[in-house]
């Protein structure tokens, strides 16, 4: 028998190929499927992170869900993680405000003047009212840098849950879906 057979029959060798089998399947799993995060910062604030002030180095571990974005269904009020417009190293998390075709009223520092959101692209935004850094500041972003929807929060174990997908309060009353606008200018509803 050659020296080569006899390696690939020990056991410690055959364990190692059955692990090694299994790679691809979790590269494949964590790309596609699922995968876990930590929240870092304050623009989700209270959504993650709520006592980042008095705790700055514990932040919220999440689950997040990839296939959502792999066959593009997006909807108001989805917390999703995206590359950065202004730094694409940077990986941030925000809430989908708008979806293309809505009329958005944009917050400062953008100019008051409502923004209809084009095909492919939404309109983003961090919970905080203070500390974030979204669309108000670089406009509807393209849907392709979207990565995943966030669904539940892990850790700290006291929050554990899946994500509350409603509007905050300062977003509300600011969008309007097309089929709104539409039926206003042509009926008058509100």
């Amino acid at each position: 028998m050659s020296k080569a057979g006899s390696f690939f029959r020990q056991k410690g060798v055959k364990d190692a190929f059955r692990v090694l089998a299994w790679v691809p399947v979790g590269i494949f799993f964590t790309r596609h499927i699922y995968s876990l995060a930590s929240v870092t910062g304050g623009s989700m604030q209270p959504t993650f992170n709520p006592n980042l002030s008095s705790a700055p180095l514990h932040h919220d571990v999440v689950l997040l869900e990839r296939w959502s974005v792999a066959i593009s269904r997006f909807r108001r009020g989805d917390v999703v993680t995206l590359w950065s417009p202004q730094n694409p190293e940077l990986l941030t998390t925000k809430r989908i405000i708008a979806l293309e075709g809505d009329l958005v009223n944009p917050l400062p520092p953008s100019p008051p003047t409502p923004i209809r959101i084009p095909p492919g692209h939404c309109w983003v935004e961090g919970d905080s009212k203070f500390q974030t850094r979204d669309s108000n500041t670089y406009g509807p972003i393209p849907l392709g840098l979207i990565t995943s929807r966030v669904a539940y929060i892990l850790w700290p174990w006291p929050r554990r849950g899946i994500i509350d997908n409603q509007l905050p309060t300062k977003s509300k009353d600011r969008v309007k879906s097309l089929g709104q606008t539409f039926l206003q200018s042509r009926f008058g509803e509100h």
